[in-house]
């Protein structure tokens, strides 16, 4: 039976209504029938979309305030704010009533979209992210994505670059910038992200090395090579002058390169060059993979290129049938 508050709110509700449409005697006789069949249920208000999207944004601010504590990326705590709505949204569901029922569904939706399983595995850790964050801090009774399992992945090998490879690309870089940035790439392991932000003094070209911000804003040392400080040191004298301040790589703007705009110069090389899938992440990979093949000790590597876990980097190194077969010859024989 419904409660005596919840049954005088509603009918308080209906009679401003029906006061504007019925006559007073009228209302008198729904009221009458209305009381004997509400008698027999609970009456509670549905929240709309708006109102759960509006709870569950809540719960969300909470979460990204506390990963920004912990040191994630403005990047990163936006990334998770745009997935955790877009879920809210579709399934029309708060946080706190979120079910493994709702987030399967959701998977399900993506997949029709043509969303790869690597994209779904990404978006499955952010919810078990988010809401084993709520069930640790009390939020939740339970983490909806506790039995929602790992997303499988197709294992595709990803080969770095090849010795011609590397040569085809330098020698159609036009450009003495170009060539500067594409030889930084192979020599540091840098991410695109942190080679947009250098500037002239981050680097000393006598010493050959360079300061570098990734991830969390952590810092760290990369290297480089005699080449590639001889060719980074014409490139800034083509420029004349430039202040210590200045983008270590100018955009055609006169600017800090973006992301994008790094991307776009690679496309083109591609072109020219007649390699298939220039990209910088790339670049990472074959450092990684050259460095392990002259022997460093992949804990080193794994400095260089700014990992936490030697797993991680395990998943740079491309080990080749030849490699293989070399430390089986060395081992065996």
């Amino acid at each position: 039976m419904a409660g005596y508050a919840q049954s005088q709110q509603f009918l308080s509700e209906v009679e401003e209504t029906l006061k504007t449409i019925i006559t007073v005697s009228e209302y008198e006789k729904v009221q009458s029938a209305m009381l004997s069949v509400i008698s027999c249920y609970s009456v509670e208000r549905i929240a709309n979309s708006e109102d759960t999207v509006k709870k569950s944004q809540n719960l969300l601010k909470m979460f990204i305030d506390a990963k920004a504590v912990e040191g994630r990326s403005p990047k990163t705590t936006e990334r998770y704010r745009y997935i955790l709505t877009r879920f809210f949204k579709y399934e029309k569901v708060s946080a706190q009533d979120t079910t493994v029922y709702h987030i399967r569904d959701y998977f399900m939706n993506e997949k029709g979209r043509g969303i790869s399983d690597s994209t779904l595995a990404s978006i499955r850790d952010v919810f078990n992210s988010f809401f084993g964050w709520l069930y640790k801090e009390g939020l939740i009774s339970k983490n909806p994505c506790a039995n929602v399992g790992t997303v499988k992945q197709e294992k595709k090998v990803r080969k770095p670059f090849s010795q011609v490879d590397l040569q085809k690309l330098l020698n159609s870089c036009y450009y003495i910038r170009d060539k500067a940035m594409v030889l930084f790439l192979l020599n540091t392991g840098c991410r695109v992200s942190e080679i947009c932000g250098l500037t002239i003094e981050n680097v000393d070209l006598v010493k050959r090395e360079c300061v570098v911000y990734g991830k969390g804003k952590k810092e760290r040392t990369v290297y480089f090579d005699d080449v590639t400080a001889y060719v980074l040191e014409q490139y800034l004298a083509s420029r004349h002058f430039s202040s210590p301040s200045s983008p270590l790589f100018l955009s055609l703007s006169k600017r800090f390169f973006t992301p994008g705009g790094v991307r776009a110069m690679l496309s083109r090389i591609e072109k020219l060059s007649g390699v298939e899938n220039v990209h910088p992440h790339r670049f990472r990979r074959t450092f990684a993979t050259n460095m392990i093949d002259r022997g460093m000790p992949i804990q080193e590597v794994a400095v260089i290129l700014g990992h936490d876990r030697i797993d991680t980097t395990m998943k740079y190194v491309y080990q080749s049938r030849e490699r293989t077969k070399s430390a089986y010859d060395r081992y065996m024989l």
